[in-house]
């Protein structure tokens, strides 16, 4: 075999083997599951942001809303290193009964002492897609009432380009946290309030 010919082979070899090298790292990104390398900073958009709540009930449930204020968030994927803030309204929870309401802003959360109820991510166990559906565990400190509480709960978080979406459910034991239960004659409540929330906003690197 000539050194032409022998030169010419090696160079055919690197290149199909450069080109199968990038073809199998195409195919990974594609299926999504490398995370992304950088840290990834999550803007809430309030307007698509927000808490339900659902207090059951001996004779109903009942269900509210509280407003999302503002929020950040920054995770490092390699990591699973979190920090940032999200923020809600608590003088905007509204259960769609005035008398109900006035109750469990005065007597309850007093919304006017402790206007704020904020959530501060410190960590999220588990792998984050490039694109598509996830679900991580997410672990920080919950403050309402004038108090802070660690709480751990999964989040399914769905990334599509720069947007991005999540929801999570979880209970508060509102009375063990030293809230008062609105309980009134014939109508008993439970002493947990199942919170579920949902999010979406922009990403940047």
């Amino acid at each position: 075999m000539s050194a032409v010919h022998s030169k010419s082979m090696k160079k055919t070899l690197r290149s199909i083997t450069l080109f199968a090298v990038v073809a199998a790292f195409t195919q990974i990104l594609a299926a999504g599951v490398i995370s992304p390398a950088q840290e990834l900073q999550l803007q809430l958009d309030p307007a698509k942001s927000g808490a339900d709540i659902i207090l059951v009930g001996n004779l109903h449930t009942v269900d509210g809303s509280f407003s999302l204020k503002r929020g950040t968030v920054h995770f490092d994927p390699a990591t699973g290193k979190a920090s940032g803030e999200i923020v809600f309204d608590a003088t905007s929870g509204k259960t769609g009964n005035s008398a109900r309401d006035s109750k469990m802003h005065k007597d309850v959360i007093q919304s006017q002492r402790y206007p704020e109820i904020v959530f501060h991510p410190d960590r999220a166990d588990g792998r984050l897609s490039i694109s598509g559906d996830s679900t991580l565990q997410v672990h920080g400190m919950f403050a309402i009432h004038g108090a802070e509480h660690e709480v751990t709960f999964p989040v399914q978080v769905n990334l599509a380009g720069t947007a991005w979406a999540a929801n999570a459910s979880f209970q508060v034991p509102y009375v063990k946290w030293g809230m008062k239960n609105p309980s009134v004659l014939f109508f008993r409540v439970g002493d947990t309030v199942q919170v579920q929330f949902h999010a979406a906003g922009s990403t940047t690197q």
